[in-house]
Order: structure tokens, then C-alpha cells, then sequence
């Protein structure tokens, strides 16, 4: 329909928006990092190889090409849809479905939502993570972790920080 308002959300209002519309209390932080956005995306782009690094208690992260049933197409899919299947610490594993472009991730299970955006601003980059529980119940967990699911956000974000500046340091 023509004459319709349209409103464009960067990646980081888009999970804001996300988050914001969950239910309980989602797990969101929000940062500005002085990196630069290919520097700071090449850290949170890359599941396989920095996500263990990044969450505590995850072993490994293996992402594949997304399945028939997924909407398989292309090198990362149709759209950027891939596959990845998660091992925590303790051996449990979790498969998700995984939208993955530059400066966006969104992923989800059965019972996890995970997700990251990326914008550039001026000289650095504006970034921000979501985590929230997908099960019934999952908003009275969420309220009684309260305060400290914010924290674990920030520190999510200081190792975010520091892998992004050894990245540079190493010169990759």
C-alpha cells in the first residue's frame, strides 16, 4: 500500500526491539566498543571459533549449513540461514537455527534465544547481545535472576572487548 509510513531499525534497535518484546527479562546489554565494526564483527561473526571463548560453560559451537527443512540454499544458506549444534561444558547438546549476516545473529533452539548486532558508529562500533529462555516458565526464571543477568551481559561484553583487541594486537 502506498503512502504507508516505513520505519527502517539497524541491527542493534532491531534486537532492542526483540528484547524489549519478550517475555520476563530477557538478558540485553548494549555497548559502544572503540573498534571498528570489521574488527569487532570478525570476533562476534566467527560461532565456531569465538563463542566457547565468549560464553562460559559452552565447550564448542559447530555451525553448519542449514538442512532441507531449514531452507537450504547457498554457502550460508538461504539468507544467511545456517545450522549450529552447541556442547556445554557438561556434555548437553543443543541444536539451533541460525540467521547469520554482517553485523546480525540471531539464533534459537527449543529453549534458548541467542542473539547479537553490530552497527558502525563514527570510529567505533555500537553492539549489543540478547539470551533469554524459550520454555514455559521461562519469565519467572528470568525475573528472579533480575540483576544478574545484566551482569553476566557486561562481562559477556568485556570478553567481547578484550578478544577483539587481541584479535588486533595478533594483527588478524
Amino acid at each position: 500500500m502506498d503512502g504507508w509510513p516505513t520505519v527502517e531499525l539497524d541491527p542493534v534497535r532491531r534486537l532492542r526491539v526483540l528484547a524489549a518484546s519478550g517475555a520476563g527479562r530477557p538478558l540485553f546489554a548494549e555497548r559502544r566498543l572503540a573498534a571498528g565494526f570489521d574488527a569487532v564483527w570478525s570476533v562476534a561473526g566467527d560461532l565456531s571459533g569465538e563463542l566457547p571463548g565468549l560464553i562460559s560453560g559452552l565447550r564448542s559451537f559447530e555451525v553448519g549449513p542449514a538442512t532441507e527443512e531449514d531452507g537450504e540454499g547457498g554457502a550460508h544458506g538461504r539468507d544467511g540461514r545456517l545450522t549450529g549444534v552447541a556442547v556445554s561444558v557438561v556434555g548437553h547438546r543443543e541444536r539451533f537455527e541460525i540467521v547469520l549476516r554482517s553485523g546480525w545473529c540471531l539464533m534459537q533452539s527449543r529453549v534458548l534465544l541467542g542473539g547479537m548486532a553490530a552497527v558502525r558508529d563514527g570510529d567505533g562500533t555500537r553492539f549489543a547481545l540478547l539470551g533469554s529462555l524459550r520454555v514455559p516458565g521461562a519469565a519467572s526464571v528470568q525475573h528472579l535472576l533480575g540483576g544478574l543477568a545484566e551482569r553476566r551481559g557486561e562481562v559477556l561484553l568485556d570478553r567481547l572487548e578484550r578478544r577483539v583487541a587481541e584479535r588486533s594486537r595478533a594483527g588478524q
